[in-house]
């Protein structure tokens, strides 16, 4: 009797521990807050069964300039152990077009961003006055004395005509903005007043459109932010545009070696405009408008389950074809990144002439059960058959 008490208080103990592991583990990593399909029920795609029981309704658009009103869902492990209360808002869910084609993208940025210090040789020796005034590498220079700076021949034009005098510069720094007095100096080579500092007003590249919505005629691409190459900073946009792009070539992707969409811009006549470069890709609006014949339902990250799906993209001409692919790993938490899911290449024809995932393709949209889930953003450099994917439903809030 008492080995069967002690095998019995055993298998309760290890039973409530793997309770207690399950309940901490799902805590943790289930989000705070889910949409639903207007008329739906909140159903997670969890290993072991998760429901959620919810409260009084709460219809809003997934777009509302008024304070969306909620509902609170406790989630429950089998239906009947408490897991957390999350936040649920019923709306209606919009209805896109995949993209899957390339884009040429020409940036204009709000400022000038500094990408690099020197020093300037004058008489006093070589000196940074840059960087003695606390300007630093990825700093976005806004206005010099109280004038506007949108390009770098407006910056030079301000530090030549200075004098030497001293110079208010304002700048945004990670958002805060600050404002430091710059003294530029002559410089005896240049013959000319400078202050030892380098910067970029502008930029250029190639990605791929994830998403068209007929309704508003806007558009969502790169899945990921346009970022300096020398600071690693997220460019501020002050206009830009998109222009149609032909993919000529492609650099095959091995391991270590990350491959590369080689492609050249068709013409120089814009087909949408930017307004937006944010965490989860570039936005704006389209000039031409799509086939509204091939829309689907956006995917909410509920929605996306491991395992079989396919992506849209191009990696020769213009137009995009479809590849097989499988999501591996879905990370549901409200972390706030552009690596919301592992995905793996599986198709072989692509997978021979890519290696996997390569440059340019950032923003390749994924389908799975004929929604639109999610975007491509990044490759595993040491295994480019796997890389990161962003939800497309992060992608609509923040950009449209």
């Amino acid at each position: 009797m008492k080995k069967l008490i002690k095998g019995f208080s055993f298998v309760t103990a290890f039973t409530l521990f793997n309770i207690w592991t399950l309940l901490a583990y799902y805590s943790a990593n289930l989000p705070d807050s889910y949409y639903i399909a207007n008329g739906d029920k909140l159903s997670l795609n969890t290993v072991i069964e998760i429901e959620a029981q919810m409260q009084d309704k709460a219809v809003q658009s997934l777009k509302s300039e008024t304070l969306p009103l909620s509902q609170t869902a406790t989630l429950k492990l089998f239906g009947l152990i408490p897991v957390k209360d999350v936040e649920v808002l019923e709306v209606e869910t919009p209805v896109l077009i995949p993209g899957g084609n390339p884009f040429g993208i020409k940036l204009l940025m709000e400022g000038v961003m500094v990408v690099g210090m020197g020093e300037v040789e004058c008489s006093d020796g070589r000196i940074c006055p840059a960087t003695e005034a606390g300007i630093k590498q990825g700093d976005v220079i806004i206005s010099v004395d109280g004038k506007k700076v949108n390009s770098n021949n407006d910056l030079q034009k301000i530090i030549s005509e200075s004098g030497g005098s001293p110079v208010n510069v304002q700048i945004n720094r990670d958002g805060r903005e600050i404002t430091f007095e710059l003294t530029p100096v002559f410089s005896e080579y240049n013959r000319t007043y400078q202050v030892g500092m380098w910067v970029r007003d502008s930029t250029a590249g190639i990605g791929t459109m994830t998403f068209y919505e007929p309704s508003s005629g806007a558009f969502g691409g790169l899945g990921h932010p346009i970022c300096d190459i020398d600071t690693g900073s997220v460019i501020p946009i002050s206009s830009g545009e998109i222009v149609d792009v032909k993919i000529n070539n492609v650099k095959k992707g091995y391991e270590g070696v990350p491959g590369e969409l080689q492609g050249s811009f068709i013409s120089g006549d814009a087909i949408g405009i930017l307004n937006k470069n944010n965490k989860y890709g570039v936005f704006g609006s389209l000039l031409i408008k799509p086939d509204t014949s091939k829309a689907i339902p956006m995917g909410l990250k509920q929605d996306v389950r491991v395992g079989e799906a396919t992506i849209l993209t191009t990696v020769d001409g213009t137009i995009p074809k479809e590849y097989s692919i499988s999501i591996e790993k879905i990370d549901y938490r409200n972390n706030d990144t552009a690596k919301n899911m592992v995905i793996k290449i599986t198709d072989k024809e692509l997978l021979e002439k890519t290696g996997g995932i390569v440059q340019g393709m950032s923003g390749s949209p994924i389908i799975q059960d004929g929604k639109l889930v999610g975007a491509v953003t990044h490759v595993f450099v040491n295994d480019p058959s796997k890389g990161y994917g962003v939800f497309t439903e992060n992608m609509y809030e923040l950009g449209l």
